[in-house]
């Protein structure tokens, strides 16, 4: 006898120990995948509609425009910055990179924060093994249950009948246990089926809540775990909404337990919990109780959410800045008097030629310069570099300096069909819209960035109109940098405008670009030059020449 016991003692010693080596080789699996991701973008192709989420209830004023987001290729730039762990610190990322900051105590805050948690590279490897248990798909509905409050799932006499279903259920029971008689039957099966009917009738209703509340569990869980083993800003308040958060166990202990049981259709085991939720209709039961509880946590489900993300974009930040070839955190002036960005590059750009720029708040820049000579790759890395100090607090330069700015940019901009809107229509309204916010009673300076000011109207109209618009905004005291073709805008803006050029050199009937910014106007004459070495007639090219240079003496270029 005593050898049997042995036996399944040993049998279990050895269950238990396969188990825990399982679970062993899985966390050093992930810890190895954790250490060769540090410092590197792994584009791991987000599904964005779930990443905005958190993004599209977002109220804030002061968040950059769609326009804007699609000028600077932000999905793009997301996807390359994205170190994050968990769907929770995805999200966040993705909104704070939507959201510049204007507050400077709170960008130096984020700094402190990202170097006092970059010290302990270990500890790092820890927080994101924890945090990656909130790496699944369901972990993006979270921020559902807290943006809005959560109505309910049934009228008001459906919610009273759930509530004591179970109750009579049980009485009935026990009564046809006590006493046979064919009327409790009858009433029992009665019952049985009118809760079958209620509990598939309305699954559809229940469903929705699937993804979102048993994360909500694990959600707390990894809340705690953070807690106790990072010390950082604001934990009184964190830990009384983990502890509200707590009171949802019960009901989430249960959504939990019937979805593991439900993952495996062929478990008889969960065919009989199936029938018994159905019967006793607990399914709907729990999800009444739990979404009351929530609607009455949002708040504290919210600081939970954002304390978890928080963390997570810390670790992310860090990872960013380890695998730039270098960066510069910004210094912000309390002033709005000076701009000036030192070797600042494109972090997309494969090799990105550095540049440096200087502005003064009164006085634009014109950048002018050839198609393909990285005119408008600049100024889009001005304006990113601008966003990316202001939200992670990390420039892709060697320094920069500069007062907090809104952002506006007129990049890509399209007719519109269906709305029966011409180019020059859609680009007028684009830059109307970044006029009326330019103003000069606004309490925050803004960054302006335009490509081809007014490409789409006649030259003479669009040379006024963009004459009058870029000194306005200038006037205004806002930091403006505008490209283009049209030169004549120099002479017309006199000293309003620094004027800069992008060059390039025809040779051997090819173009080659350095991709250096150059104070002052184009000085080559390349694209005369370009017809005549792809075999224009030579009264063609004496032709454009001859017009050429009458353009310039005309207009003093």
């Amino acid at each position: 006898m005593i050898y049997w016991i042995l036996g399944i003692i040993l049998i279990i010693v050895l269950i238990v120990s396969l188990a825990f080596y399982r679970r062993w080789l899985d966390t050093k699996k992930k810890i190895t995948a954790i250490k060769e991701k540090w410092g590197k973008p792994y584009y791991n192709d987000p599904n964005f509609n779930l990443v905005r989420i958190y993004l599209d209830s977002d109220v804030n004023p002061g968040k950059i425009t769609g326009t804007t987001a699609n000028d600077l290729d932000l999905d793009n730039v997301f996807a390359y910055v994205d170190r994050t762990n968990s769907k929770p610190g995805q999200q966040y990322l993705y909104k704070k990179l939507h959201d510049p900051e204007l507050d400077i105590d709170v960008l130096k805050q984020l700094d402190e924060d990202i170097t006092w948690l970059g010290k302990d590279r270990a500890k790092q490897e820890r927080i994101e093994l924890e945090l990656s248990k909130l790496n699944t798909i369901n972990s993006c509905y979270l921020p559902e249950l807290f943006v809005k409050e959560q109505q309910p799932l049934f009228t008001p006499l459906q919610t009273s009948y759930i509530q004591i279903s179970w109750i009579v259920m049980i009485c009935l029971i026990v009564m046809l246990c006590l006493v046979h008689s064919q009327v409790y039957f009858l009433a029992l099966l009665g019952l049985a089926i009118l809760n079958t009917a209620l509990h598939y009738k309305n699954k559809g209703k229940v469903a929705q809540y699937t993804h979102s509340l048993p994360q909500l569990l694990l959600l707390n869980k990894v809340g705690w775990w953070l807690i106790r083993n990072v010390a950082v800003r604001g934990n009184e308040t964190v830990l009384n909404s983990l502890s509200k958060v707590d009171k949802l166990k019960r009901s989430l202990l249960f959504v939990n337990f019937q979805n593991g049981i439900g993952s495996d259709p062929t478990d008889i085991f969960a065919a009989i919990f199936e029938f018994i939720k159905t019967v006793f209709l607990l399914e709907p039961l729990m999800f009444i109780t739990s979404i009351k509880r929530v609607n009455k946590s949002r708040k504290e489900i919210e600081t939970v959410y954002k304390y978890v993300a928080e963390i997570d974009i810390l670790i992310s930040i860090d990872s960013v800045r380890i695998g730039l070839p270098y960066y510069a955190k910004p210094e912000f002036s309390v002033s709005d008097g000076e701009l000036k960005i030192t070797e600042l590059y494109h972090p997309l750009v494969e090799n990105c030629v550095a540049n440096s720029i200087f502005s003064n708040v009164d006085k634009g820049g014109l950048i002018t310069g050839s198609n393909m000579s990285g005119k408008t790759t600049f100024i889009r890395a001005v304006a990113l570099n601008t966003l990316l100090a202001q939200t992670i607090y990390t420039c892709c330069a060697k320094e920069y300096h500069a007062p907090l700015l809104n952002i506006h940019t007129s990049i890509r901009v399209s007719d519109d069909i269906e709305e029966h809107k011409s180019y020059f229509q859609a680009e007028a309204l684009a830059v109307l819209d970044i006029v009326n916010k330019c103003g000069i009673n606004e309490p925050f300076r803004s960054l302006v960035i335009i490509d081809e000011i007014f490409r789409g109207t006649n030259t003479i109209e669009r040379i006024a109109a963009a004459k009058s618009v870029l000194s306005y905004l200038t006037a205004n005291r806002n930091f403006v940098f505008v490209s283009t073709h049209d030169l004549e805008l120099a002479e017309l803006l006199g000293d309003e405008y620094a004027i800069y050029s992008f060059e390039e050199l025809v040779d051997d009937k090819r173009l080659v670009f350095d991709y250096k910014i150059k104070e002052g106007l184009l000085k080559n004459k390349n694209g005369i030059a370009i017809l005549q070495s792809l075999g224009y007639p030579q009264s063609v090219v004496n032709d454009a020449g001859k017009v050429s240079e009458q353009l310039r003496e005309k207009y003093q270029l």
